[in-house]
C-alpha cells in the first residue's frame, strides 16, 4: 500500500471509529492521533534507513506537539487509530497490527534492558481501553478487547475480553457462531462476597450498636 492510500485508509478507520468525526479537515488539522501516525511514519522509514539521530528527533517533535511518544522503532500497522492520545507511549519493538484503536494513556512498555524484542505484539482489530498497560514481550490476539485501566503482564489468545491488574480473560467471543462465553472470575467473586459481607455487618452495626460493642468486649469480634 502507498503512502498516500495508507493515510486515505488512516481517515476512512478514523470515520468508522470515533462518531465525532464530522468531516476530513477536522481530522487532518484536530486529531493529536493522526499527526503522530504521520510523523512516525517518516521516523520509521528514516529508522529503517539506519540514519543516526534525526528519527529520535522527529519522535521527539511529535510527542511534544501531540502528547504521544512512539519509538522510530515500533511497527504500526494500517488503520491504527489513537483516539484522544495524551500520554500513549509505544515503545522501540512493539507491533502493533492493522484496525487497532488505542486510547489515552496507554502504554506499550517493554520489562528488559538488552537490546531484544521487549515490547508487546499486538494483533489486527485489538482496542486498548483507557490507562490500559500492556507489558513485555507478549502477545495479543486478534479482536481483543483489553478494559481501561488494565495491566496485562502476559499473553492473551484472540477474541479475548481482559480486565482487571494483573489483567485476565473474562470473556471470550466465537466469531463463528457470534456468541459470548463469560469466564469464572475468582478475583471478582471475592470482592463481591467482601462487599456483601461488608453491607450486612453495617446493617447490624447501625441496628443495634450497643449489642455490637458488647460483643466487641466479651468475645473479641
Amino acid at each position: 500500500m502507498s503512502v498516500f492510500s495508507s493515510i486515505r485508509y488512516d481517515i476512512k478507520n478514523i470515520y468508522n471509529c470515533d462518531p465525532a468525526a464530522s468531516n476530513v479537515w477536522e481530522i487532518l488539522f484536530a486529531y493529536p492521533g493522526f499527526h503522530a501516525r504521520q510523523f512516525h511514519r517518516l521516523a520509521h522509514q528514516l529508522y529503517k534507513w539506519r540514519i543516526p539521530f534525526f528519527p529520535r528527533w522527529i519522535s521527539h517533535c511529535s510527542r511534544f506537539l501531540t502528547g504521544i511518544e512512539i519509538h522510530p522503532g515500533a511497527q504500526l500497522g494500517e488503520g491504527v487509530f489513537i483516539d484522544h492520545g495524551m500520554g500513549v507511549v509505544i515503545g522501540e519493538t512493539a507491533i502493533v497490527g492493522n484496525d487497532v484503536t488505542l486510547y489515552q494513556g496507554v502504554t506499550l512498555g517493554g520489562t528488559s534492558l538488552q537490546k531484544v524484542k521487549r515490547h508487546p505484539t499486538i494483533g489486527n482489530n485489538v482496542v486498548v481501553g483507557v490507562g490500559a498497560k500492556v507489558i513485555g514481550n507478549i502477545t495479543i490476539g486478534d479482536n481483543t478487547r483489553i478494559g481501561a485501566g488494565s495491566i496485562v503482564i502476559r499473553s492473551v489468545p484472540a477474541n479475548s475480553t481482559v480486565v482487571g491488574n494483573p489483567g485476565r480473560v473474562v470473556a471470550v467471543h466465537d466469531p463463528n457462531t457470534d456468541t459470548v462465553m463469560r469466564l469464572p472470575d475468582p478475583v471478582g467473586e471475592k470482592m463481591d462476597n467482601l462487599e456483601k459481607r461488608l453491607v450486612a455487618l453495617e446493617s447490624i452495626m447501625s441496628s443495634d450498636p450497643v449489642k455490637i460493642e458488647g460483643k466487641n468486649k466479651n468475645e473479641g469480634f
